[in-house]
């Protein structure tokens, strides 16, 4: 999709057909790499190969002009992602960068925790406090199964966070039917034990369309009647972070634990307040509808501030009500690509 004539924008207010969003549009999700060390069943397919050559991907200066932009229309929460964001060269000093930028009020960052082993420590000198980690199964086996990596660095890079001090550091579990469903409560009670958060998410149908066949997909209420074997689940009102979890306490054990159900909550993009920009340079108002703005002219072979903000207010003014997975959603795009 592209944009030559710019609109007005209803800040915080934009009109989609007959509706007004109200949602407060605030948070950018920056993927600075489509490749990833892991291959992960619901990210990337098994032969997968559509790379974007490297010369495509934005640059750290073109991604921080674009977050300038943005930060000048009222994003102040920005989120680092991949494929794997720790895998490209030069990200500590990005994420400093970063964080320095004024109007910037807080960043964090995705990772399979992998590379934390190597740069935790860096990333925590940087001014880098937040942090989640994806952790589908502690059985080494079942873990290989699912990402086709190896555990033992995730688990490293984990206790080293929680040894520097990090002041958010989360689990994310992804639900797979017959994959991980013994997973749900030793997962619980490794994070209640470390004092760390965990959230199970449902699958969505981003990277293939599948996903969401009885054989695979597990949803939030079925993870909580699994957890609800062992220990109560008390509701309990907290914002931990920027996104849609709903989150629990274990009765017993303390643990907080949170569920993210794209699918099965029919309000859940009730109060989306993100927008992600992929690694090469577009801008996409909503994971779960194909509409994308390509910024990548408006930085290149030369910055055009006024291009990208019209561009930016363009793709604000789209974002829709709701997503589309429901609707017989046909992915364009892998996760790895997109970003997380």
């Amino acid at each position: 999709m592209s944009f030559s004539q710019p609109i007005r924008l209803v800040p915080h207010g934009l009109r989609n057909g007959s509706a007004v969003d109200r949602r407060k549009v605030n948070y950018l999700r920056i993927s600075i790499t489509d490749r990833c060390n892991e291959r992960c069943l619901y990210c990337m397919p098994e032969k997968y190969a559509g790379w974007v050559p490297r010369d495509e991907l934005l640059s750290y200066e073109e991604i921080l002009a674009i977050v300038k932009v943005g930060v000048s229309l009222g994003f102040r929460h920005f989120r680092v992602t991949g494929g794997e964001p720790l895998v490209r060269p030069g990200v500590v000093g990005f994420v400093e960068r970063l964080i320095g930028l004024p109007g910037v009020e807080t960043v964090s960052l995705s990772t399979n925790g992998t590379r934390l082993p190597e740069l935790a420590e860096g990333l925590w000198k940087a001014g880098l406090r937040r942090v989640n980690v994806s952790l589908d199964a502690l059985d080494p086996q079942r873990y290989r199964e699912i990402t086709r990596g190896d555990i033992d660095p995730v688990l490293e890079g984990i206790e080293l966070c929680r040894k520097l001090g990090f002041s958010s550091l989360k689990i994310n579990t992804v639900l797979l039917r017959n994959r991980n469903e013994e997973e749900i409560w030793p997962l619980a009670k490794f994070a209640a034990s470390r004092g760390l958060v965990i959230r199970f998410i449902e699958l969505m149908p981003v990277t293939r369309s599948d996903m969401l066949a009885e054989e695979n997909f597990f949803s939030v209420e079925e993870a909580k009647r699994s957890l609800e074997k062992y220990d109560r689940l008390e509701p309990v009102n907290l914002k931990l972070g920027l996104g849609p979890a709903k989150y629990f306490r274990l009765a017993r054990l303390g643990g907080i634990v949170g569920f993210i159900g794209a699918i099965s909550d029919s309000r859940f993009c009730d109060g989306c307040n993100k927008m992600r920009l992929t690694a090469d340079g577009k801008l996409r108002p909503c994971l779960g509808d194909h509409a994308e703005w390509d910024l990548k002219p408006c930085v290149r072979p030369a910055l055009d501030r006024v291009r990208l903000k019209e561009c930016w207010e363009a793709a604000l003014a789209a974002k829709p009500l709701a997503h589309s997975f429901r609707e017989g959603y046909q992915p364009g795009r892998v996760m790895t690509a997109i970003g997380g």
